[in-house]
């Protein structure tokens, strides 16, 4: 999990706690501080859930292309017994 998501996780709770306790007291410049707070988290969290998508794929075709190389030196190695 990328560090990214934890952290917006933490500024998308932490503002919507901002925001409630804002709205329970009247504080209208808390619950503005709230809601952009948890914007932020919000944007923060889908950064690092690209991030993972990425670093996944890159993973995967990484795995393949490893996986075809070895295919390749096995075919290689039964056509050169062969001979």
């Amino acid at each position: 999990m990328d560090k990214n998501i934890v952290k917006g996780t933490i500024d998308d709770v932490a503002g919507r706690a901002k925001r409630q306790v804002g709205e329970w007291t009247g504080d209208t410049e808390a619950q503005v501080e709230g809601a952009t707070q948890q914007v932020k988290g919000k944007a923060e969290k889908a950064w690092g859930t690209v991030k993972d998508a990425a670093r996944d794929a890159k993973a995967q075709a990484q795995r393949k292309n490893d996986k075809s190389q070895y295919d390749k030196s096995q075919v290689e190695h039964a056509v050169s017994t062969r001979k």
